[in-house]
Formats: C-alpha cells, sequence, structure tokens
C-alpha cells in the first residue's frame, strides 16, 4: 500500500492527538525556534508543536498527508509550512533548524535510514536538538503497528552510533501502551532519543 493510499480516507491513521513523547519533551522547547518534522504525515505532531509557538516544517512524501496535516493546523488555528520530498532524494537543508523530530520513521532500510539520519544532522544548527522516538527491536513481537523487518527497528546503540560525539540529553527504551488512531494501538516497545549538536 502507497502511503497515499493509505492517509486516503476521512479518519486519521494515527489520529490527531501527538505521540506522548513530543508532549514530554515540550519543555525542551524554545518558542520562535524552528523545527523540522520529518516524514510528519498527517500533522498530529507538528500542529501541536506549531501550538506552544514553534515554527515548525512538515516533511513528507505524501501529499495527501500534508492535505490532511494543513487541514488540521487551520482548525487549530496556526500556521504550518509543508514541503512535499521523497526522502531518498532530498537535498536536505544547512544548518538551518533548531530542533529536528523523527516519530516513527521506520520505513526505511538500512541505507536510507543513515541517508537520513545524515541529513538530519545536515540540517540542524550546531547546538540544535536531534529528537528521535520509535519502535525498539522487540516490537516485532507485538501487533501495535511499526515495521515487521528487523533491520528497520531501533535499538539505543543503533541510534548512539549513528550521532557520534553529540551530547545525549535523553534515552530510553521501554514499553507502554499505545492508543494512536488504528495505526498504533496496544502494547508497544519504545526508543526514545535526544541529543545535541555539536557545537
Amino acid at each position: 500500500m502507497s502511503w497515499d493510499a493509505r492517509f486516503d480516507k476521512d479518519e486519521f491513521h494515527y489520529g490527531t492527538e501527538p505521540a506522548a513523547f513530543v508532549t514530554r519533551q515540550a519543555w525542551r522547547r524554545v518558542p520562535g525556534a524552528h523545527l523540522l518534522s520529518v516524514a510528519e504525515g498527517e500533522g498530529r505532531n507538528a500542529v501541536w508543536l506549531a501550538r506552544q509557538g514553534i515554527a515548525v516544517t512538515a516533511l513528507d512524501g505524501s501529499g495527501v498527508a500534508l492535505a490532511k496535516a494543513q487541514r488540521l493546523a487551520a482548525e487549530a488555528g496556526v500556521s504550518l509550512a509543508t514541503v512535499q520530498a521523497d526522502l531518498s532524494h532530498y537535498a536536505w537543508p544547512e544548518a538551518s533548524q533548531d530542533a529536528v523530530l523523527g516519530c516513527f520513521i521506520q520505513f526505511a532500510g538500512p541505507a536510507l535510514r543513515d541517508a537520513i539520519f545524515a541529513g538530519m544532522a545536515r540540517a540542524l544548527k550546531p547546538g540544535g536538538l536531534l529528537l528521535l522516538h520509535g519502535f525498539a527491536l522487540r516490537q516485532v513481537a507485538n501487533a501495535s503497528g511499526g515495521p515487521k523487518a528487523v533491520d528497520q527497528l531501533w535499538s539505543l546503540d543503533l541510534l548512539r552510533a549513528a550521532f557520534p560525539g553529540w551530547q545525549i540529553l535523553h534515552q530510553a527504551d521501554y514499553d507502554a501502551e499505545l492508543d494512536e488512531g488504528p495505526g498504533h494501538s496496544g502494547r508497544a516497545a519504545l526508543v526514545d532519543f535526544v541529543a545535541r549538536k555539536p557545537a
């Protein structure tokens, strides 16, 4: 199934409320900061962050998803920049973002994942904040969402190795209940990673 087909329905596949990780890390926000949300989908995280005073750009390959994100933003009374791009060919901005968010972006195999991580690092300003949240390796045993390909799942070792020399502000590997629309529902194995790009 294509992402356009997945999102081409009235309901929001992953709900309209932000991921719990996003709200838990919100104390780190600086109003007016520029944040790039990678593979944002239908806008649930981007719109919530925009409501907190963040200047958000939602990046996604699906025009259908981004149209829904814009509708969600309009309903919330906030402005949201959107960029439609295939991440395998995306020209990442250079040192333009105060923060970059990747929330459940595990559609990519190792080569594309590494390229996306490198692009996220490139987009951050020196001292900028990286926020990653996704499924841990043991998620393959759960039916609450995410890929069934183990090489698309994350471990803290993998994330630390991807960003060597970065200041790690928060890291966690844990289980929790998800209630994020039909796409993420039930017990899940999760990973959080928050790090600061070297100045």
